[in-house]
C-alpha cells in the first residue's frame, strides 16, 4: 500500500498560540484532505493538540530548534510560527515539495501585516498560499475525556507569562470575593509555578484551600474544567483562549497588547450580547514582556470587572 503524503505544520509556542492557530490548521487539513497532518508543537501541549480534529500526529518540538523528523521529506510544510527566516528554516530543512511561509528574504509568500489579528493572520497565510477558505471562527476544541476538577465553577485565573500582563493579585481576590458572595463556586486556576499566586488570591478572597486548583490539574484536566465552567475571568493569557475554544462566558483583561491583535472572537451568548467581554484602556504601545504592571492594565478597576461579570452572568 502506498504511504499517504505528509503535511507538517510548525506551531511550537504557548497555549494561546496553539489555540489561535487552530483555524489555520483546520484550513491546511481542508486543503490536503488525503495527507497525514503532523503538528510540530511543544511536548506540554501535545495532549491539547490531539484534541484538534484536523491533526493526525503530534511531533514534539522546541521553539526555533530543528525538528526531530526521521521520515522522508513531507509533501507540504507550513510555518505557523513566525514571519522570518529563523522559523522558516526549521520547516525548509525538511526539504518539502511545497513550503508555505510568510515572505522574507529568500522565502516567497504572502505579506506579513503587523496590525493583523493573530487568528486572521494565519488563516490568511493558508488561504492565500493554498487557495482554500479559512474560517477564523473555527476555534472549537474537543473536550478531553478526563473529568473536570469541578463543574459549573466561576474560574479566576490570575497568572500570565510576564508581569506586564498580570493584573494585581489583590484585585483578582476582590473579584473572587464578590463572586463567592453572590453564591458562585469560585476556583483559582494556574500552573504549578503559579501556585503561590493562586493561594494568595484565594486567601485574599476568604476562600478555603480547596478553591485553589493551580498546580493540581494536568493540561487536559484544566481544559475540561474550563469547558465545564460557568464563567472565566482572566488576563490576556492561554486560559482566555480556552474559554473561547469551549464557548464559555469570559471577561478578559487586556493591558500592553491590543485585543485587536489577540482578543476573543465576537461570539454571542444565548441571552444576547457578547459571550466574551474585553476590558482595555490602552493604546497598543505597551510591552507584553514587561517586568512591571502595564499602566493600561492597571487602569482596569475591580468595580469595572465585577460589573462586566454581573452583566455577562445575567444574560448567559
Amino acid at each position: 500500500m502506498r504511504a499517504r503524503p505528509v503535511a507538517v505544520v510548525l506551531r511550537p509556542l504557548g497555549l494561546g498560540d496553539l489555540l489561535t492557530g487552530v483555524p489555520a490548521i483546520r484550513a491546511v487539513r481542508a486543503a490536503v484532505p488525503d495527507h497525514r497532518l503532523v503538528l510540530a508543537t511543544t511536548t506540554a501541549l501535545a495532549p491539547l493538540a490531539a484534541l484538534v480534529d484536523a491533526v493526525d500526529e503530534v511531533l514534539p518540538a522546541r521553539e526555533l530548534e530543528p525538528l526531530d523528523w526521521s521520515g522522508p521529506p513531507p509533501e507540504l510544510a507550513v510555518d505557523l510560527h513566525g514571519k522570518g527566516p529563523a522559523s522558516h528554516v526549521v520547516v525548509a530543512d525538511l526539504h518539502p515539495d511545497r513550503l508555505l511561509t510568510f515572505a522574507s528574504p529568500g522565502y516567497p509568500g504572502p505579506t506579513w501585516y503587523p496590525g493583523e489579528h493573530e487568528v486572521r493572520r494565519w488563516c490568511r497565510l493558508v488561504a492565500e498560499g493554498l487557495g482554500i477558505d479559512a474560517d477564523p471562527d473555527a476555534l472549537d476544541l474537543a473536550v478531553p475525556s478526563v473529568p473536570p476538577a469541578v463543574a459549573g465553577a466561576a474560574l479566576v485565573h490570575p497568572g500570565a507569562a510576564h508581569p506586564g500582563r498580570r493584573w494585581p493579585a489583590d484585585r483578582f481576590a476582590a473579584v473572587a470575593r464578590r463572586l463567592a458572595g453572590t453564591g458562585h463556586d469560585v476556583r483559582v486556576t494556574g500552573g504549578p509555578a503559579e501556585r503561590d499566586l493562586a493561594e494568595a488570591v484565594a486567601r485574599g478572597a476568604g476562600l478555603g484551600a480547596a478553591a485553589v486548583l493551580a498546580g493540581r490539574t494536568s493540561t487536559p484536566e484544566l481544559a475540561a474544567t474550563v469547558a465545564a465552567a460557568r464563567v472565566v475571568v482572566s488576563g490576556d493569557t492561554g486560559v482566555a483562549h480556552l474559554a473561547s475554544a469551549y464557548r464559555r462566558p469570559s471577561v478578559v483583561l487586556f493591558g500592553p497588547v491590543s485585543p485587536a491583535l489577540w482578543g476573543p472572537p465576537p461570539r454571542v451568548g444565548r441571552g444576547g450580547g457578547a459571550l466574551h467581554v474585553v476590558l482595555w484602556h490602552g493604546d497598543g504601545t505597551g510591552d507584553p514582556w514587561g517586568t512591571e504592571l502595564d499602566p493600561a492594565l492597571a487602569r482596569i478597576t475591580v468595580d469595572e470587572v465585577t460589573a462586566a461579570l454581573e452583566d455577562l452572568l445575567a444574560r448567559t
